[in-house]
């Protein structure tokens, strides 16, 4: 199976950052191939610009989900996003790794996915081809995420809300929607605050996670 793990988090040092670590290293000892992307590092421009597109479909006014889809039919795509087009297809399973902040990712993540995953892409707007025709249909996405705030904080019954419902804009409405099988989250909850042992319990239970894929 081809991995791409998609890492958004300005620490290296960081939870998230050892969470990647395990993943490449678990996933690549069971005979995965294994893509990182680590998009702090990459500085990745997060910002779609009129400048991205060269060859315009309309030089009067900027619409960016006809100039994607102009971009990607033309094989005008910015090189840059081109470049992590070419991963994304490469890829059996994409596993996103980041920090919840504001109960969504990082901006940088944000940014990847509205460049990334274009109109003719990732969906066709015109032909609709969204959700279960979406264009990356046939592969799989995992939301791997660390958290501030403890874990019952996150119930139905905490102030924010159930987990899962407050991350539907990314698993229904956004991962969902262009094709990709959303399989369970995997998430560590106040790692802030909990002890060694108890961090590399948590430790353990993701590798146990990545072993069952």
């Amino acid at each position: 199976m081809n991995v791409l793990i998609v890492l958004a988090h300005p620490e290296p040092k960081s939870l998230n950052g050892s969470l990647k670590d395990l993943a490449l290293e678990t996933l690549t000892n069971m005979g995965h191939e294994v893509i990182v992307l680590d998009l702090y590092a990459m500085k990745f421009n997060a910002i779609m610009v009129p400048e991205d597109f060269k060859e315009r479909a309309d030089e009067t006014k900027f619409n960016p989900i006809v100039e994607q889809y102009n971009a990607v039919k033309t094989g005008k795509t910015a090189e840059d996003v081109a470049a992590e087009m070419e991963k994304v297809n490469w890829s059996d399973l994409i596993i996103f790794q980041f920090p919840i902040w504001w109960t969504s990712f990082p901006a940088i993540l944000k940014g990847w996915i509205d460049r990334v995953f274009a109109n003719g892409f990732a969906f066709d707007a015109a032909e609709g081809k969204m959700y279960a025709e979406g264009l990356l249909k046939g592969k799989k996405a995992v939301l791997s995420f660390t958290t501030g705030a403890p874990w019952n904080l996150y119930t139905s019954e905490g102030p924010h809300g159930d987990i899962e419902v407050a991350l539907t804009s990314i698993t229904h409405n956004t991962m969902e929607a262009v094709g990709l099988e959303v399989l369970p989250l995997f998430g560590i909850f106040g790692p802030a605050s909990m002890e060694e042992k108890e961090l590399k319990k948590e430790m353990e239970r993701y590798k146990a996670f990545l072993e069952s894929f």
